[in-house]
């Protein structure tokens, strides 16, 4: 009988090794993997910070303000169409007839078919021949119309003063920067300007510049001055006296400055009712007097009791503008437009300083002989 033998684990692997066969594998724990990095795609452009409060505003300024652009070139071009030559020949002889009055001249303009659409029905309300007969206009005066707006009294004045005075109109830049509402009224009244050569050709424009009131060239030039419902303007861009001081400076001695405007309470504070569009009579009265002014006459052409003077809107609420569109539109329709003081005032002569005044009094001193 055979004995079996067991060989050990190292004996048998040198045994392997020695018949030429290789060592068996061994056991190898394999590395843990390393996670391929994660793949992120760049973004193709930068995430943008929310707008602050004020750049939403500046947006929806402009967005307003684009939109009253196409408004006005699209009325514009509409205007420009309704000018047949039958209508450029009316306004022609208009512009051309020497009127014997400013009653006569203004109510010839108010009659003519050369008006625009609409504004004749805000007569009954402005109420031209009278308001512009208590100013003491004359067909022979040269005539400033300060902010002439959408031209309402341009289209009276102009062919009023065509033949035998002048008009003179104060603008804005209409080349200045596109996003600035002033440019947008400048291109406003430079287009109404435009459309009718007959009535507008002989009317003068002096651009001025808001900040720095001034009305060049005019010095000592004008006879009359009128700032129709746009001292509040002037007040809310802290300009009124500055303005008023071109103003005077431009008028003749004894020239006539016509203002209509809004009137508040007569205790409002000017300062918060002025932003609304309504100023006190009383302030006002003493804000242009003060300038070098005298208080000739008051009338109450232009008033209106059923003005409230509380809308959340200002006087925009009322006609023509109804701001709030369809909100209370009978009601404010039915009021009518603004309750107006109408106030005419002189030029004077500055006051000497008491001191110039004590020694122009002094008699001159004897010559030596």
């Amino acid at each position: 009988m055979k004995r079996l033998t067991f060989l050990s684990a190292p004996l048998l692997s040198f045994v392997v090794l020695a018949c030429g066969g290789s060592p068996p594998p061994e056991s190898v724990t394999p590395a843990p993997e390393t996670p391929a990095p994660a793949v992120t795609t760049a973004p193709t452009e930068e995430a943008k910070a929310e707008p602050t409060p004020e750049e939403k505003k500046k947006a929806e300024a402009l967005k307003e303000l684009e939109k009253d652009r196409a408004k006005m070139k699209a009325d514009h071009e509409a205007d420009v169409a309704r000018w047949t030559p039958e209508l450029k020949k009316e306004a022609q002889t208009l512009a051309d007839k020497a009127f014997p009055n400013a009653k006569e001249a203004i109510k010839a303009a108010a009659a003519s078919k050369a008006r625009k659409p609409g504004n004749a029905d805000r007569d009954k309300f402005r109420h031209p021949v009278e308001t512009l007969e208590f100013f003491g206009l004359k067909p022979t005066m040269t005539v400033l119309e300060y902010g002439p707006g959408e031209g309402w009294y341009t289209e009276l004045l102009a062919p009023a003063l065509a033949k035998k005075g002048k008009l003179v109109v104060t603008n804005g830049d209409p080349n200045g920067p596109a996003e600035e509402r002033s440019t947008f009224y400048a291109e406003r009244v430079k287009l109404f300007l435009e459309t009718s050569p007959e009535l507008f050709g002989k009317v003068e424009t002096v651009t001025i510049d808001g900040k720095t009131p001034k009305i060049a060239g005019k010095d000592g030039q004008l006879d009359m001055a009128i700032v129709m419902r746009s001292l509040h303007g002037m007040v809310n861009a802290g300009k009124l006296d500055e303005w008023l001081a071109a103003i005077h400076a431009s008028l003749k001695p004894n020239g006539v400055l016509g203002i209509e405007q809004h009137r508040a309470a007569a205790d409002a504070k000017a300062e918060e009712v002025s932003k609304k569009g309504y100023l006190p009579e009383k302030w006002v009265i003493e804000r242009v007097e003060a300038a070098g002014f005298k208080l000739a006459g008051k009338s109450e052409i232009n008033a209106n009791p059923k003005d409230t003077k509380d809308y959340a809107d200002g006087v925009w609420a009322l006609p023509p503008t109804l701001k709030q569109g369809d909100k209370d539109r009978e009601k404010l329709v039915a009021i009518g437009e603004s309750d107006r003081m109408t106030l005419k005032f002189t030029k004077v002569a500055p006051k000497a300083a008491p001191a110039a005044a004590a020694k122009a009094a002094a008699p001159a001193p004897a010559d030596k002989k």
